[in-house]
């Protein structure tokens, strides 16, 4: 495995490379970082190159100092690891910056993995953005850790809760990370039209995966997306909630080794 920090789209950025084959980037959610995917990491390294990155802000890597697009960095970081395309899978916020890297470089985008997923132009309930403004305004009076503790209670996590094993796995990577997104305004572009309104314009295999127990607006997203995407597929698994891939790994698994081995690996 290779490791370390690659300087690209002005930043640096924190990554893992591993394996050989075709090459499988892996994009965390909000507030974690590369290593919720460790339960993935061998089951893909069987028949796959894995690239997993911490995203600007989170992890190892650099906090924002000026406005930038994650989107921008996933390619300069493929680009700088000569792996001009690969399969994208993203959980929650990283399946929002797969789905926005998907649309502005298809032809570096071999397939789409979406899970529990974001969406650019998605109104999301009222309850959801209140939330995180009581996050953020914790962070601005109790600090960074206050506001890291109250996202890893969110009701976003309940069902990774009721699991020893990802509990503990959530807490330490939720509790080590810097928490600058709660204390600062984000300096993250989107895309203009957002994803939602392309949607009809991605041509490559996709799998829309969510959590049986995830929140209602999560679900709403996944059949936005497996609608309007025209090669897309949702699947519902079963007991899980938003952290799908860490509280039922060896059914993620299954899922994600029989999409990218069967439709997707000739894209």
């Amino acid at each position: 495995m290779t490791q370390g920090f690659a300087a690209v789209n002005g930043t640096r950025l924190y990554y893992e490379d591993a394996g050989s084959g075709t090459p499988v980037v892996l994009v965390h959610g909000l507030c974690l970082n590369h290593r919720m995917w460790d339960a993935q990491l061998d089951a893909l390294l069987e028949r796959f190159r894995v690239v997993r990155y911490d995203v600007r802000g989170f992890g190892k890597s650099a906090v924002p100092d000026k406005p930038f697009r994650h989107a921008d960095d996933l390619r300069a970081l493929l680009e700088h690891l000569d792996a001009p395309a690969a399969h994208v899978v993203g959980l929650s916020m990283g399946g929002r910056i797969a789905l926005q890297f998907a649309v502005l470089y298809q032809e570096r985008t071999r397939s789409l993995v979406l899970v529990d997923s974001a969406l650019d132009g998605y109104d999301w309930d009222a309850d959801w953005d209140a939330s995180l403004d009581a996050i953020a305004t914790a962070g601005c009076t109790g600090g960074a850790k206050a506001a890291n503790l109250m996202w890893l209670n969110h009701k976003l996590f309940a069902e990774a809760r009721e699991r020893p094993a990802c509990a503990a796995a959530l807490a330490e990577i939720v509790r080590d990370d810097s928490g600058w997104i709660w204390l600062n305004e984000s300096l993250a572009q989107g895309i203009d039209p957002p994803a939602r309104a392309r949607l009809a314009k991605i041509r490559v295999p996709t799998l829309v995966v969510v959590g049986e127990r995830d929140l209602a607006d999560f679900h709403v997203i996944a059949d936005i997306l497996a609608t309007g995407i025209p090669d897309a597929t949702k699947i519902e698994m079963p007991g899980v909630g938003h952290m799908s891939n860490m509280e039922d790994p060896a059914a993620f698994n299954e899922l994600l080794m029989e999409f990218l081995t069967a439709g997707a690996s000739g894209s």
